[in-house]
């Protein structure tokens, strides 16, 4: 009972792993041709709220499966550190990684909603071309904190920080540890925006870099099987 428990259990994360890396190149090309994400996040008003005005129904469509693939990071998260780090659900290090993906996830969603509510409303003022001055600014301000919130936050800061605690008690190859510390760096390259420098394309570096994760690790949680060791259950190759 306990061995078909933990390959259901061994399947159904790896099914996770494997939702969420895909999961991102819907957006990527819905959002992609309708408003040239993700490079537009830091285009001005002008040029972003004609597209949004005209796309809004791609944009709409776009943004809402990344809003699901943003809330769906939190569940991710927890099953892959209960498969890759068993028998440690009370450590402190599984609790900080725990938050970390909490919040990426909350930061996450925070950011995304912004284009499915304001931005939208926004796009219909500046096609009625009355106020575009007051649009532009309302647009500025609002698209630098709900971006720092989603991008630089959610996306860098709390996503690297629960990938760090994930590779600190993961029971995984050491080449798997190696690359789990990579990726984290690389989501936190963007962070240097804090010092006011341009990040560029290190937003997409970050973002491929970590996609590329999920999909190895999916594939390292198929190849694996489960063995006792010590009266608790690990993960061996």
């Amino acid at each position: 009972m306990d061995t078909d428990r933990n390959e259901v259990g061994r399947r159904a994360t790896a099914a996770l792993l494997l939702v969420e890396g895909l999961l991102l190149f819907v957006p990527l090309v819905v959002l992609g041709a309708a408003v040239g994400w993700p490079a537009s996040l830091g285009d001005p008003a002008a040029t972003v709220l004609p597209r949004v005005a005209e796309n809004e129904s791609a944009l709409r469509a776009g943004y809402v499966v990344y809003l699901a693939y943003s809330a769906l990071f939190l569940p991710v998260a927890l099953w892959a550190t209960a498969r890759l780090a068993p028998g440690l659900r009370d450590s402190p290090v599984v609790r900080l990684g725990a938050a970390f993906a909490a919040l990426s996830a909350l930061a996450r969603c925070v950011g995304i909603v912004r284009w499915l509510t304001t931005m939208p409303d926004l796009a219909h003022a500046w096609q009625a071309g009355e106020h575009r001055e007051a649009v532009e600014v309302q647009y500025t301000a609002l698209n630098s904190f709900a971006g720092g919130v989603g991008e630089l936050l959610g996306v860098s800061l709390f996503a690297a920080g629960w990938l760090l605690c994930l590779a600190k008690v993961a029971d995984i190859p050491l080449w798997l540890k190696g690359f789990t510390v990579v990726t984290a760096a690389a989501l936190a390259l963007p962070l240097v925006e804090l010092l006011g420098v341009d990040a560029g394309a290190l937003i997409s570096v970050g973002s491929g870099t970590v996609q590329v994760w999920f999909l190895v690790a999916a594939v390292h949680v198929l190849r694996s099987r489960s063995v006792r060791t010590g009266g608790r259950v690990a993960v061996g190759v």
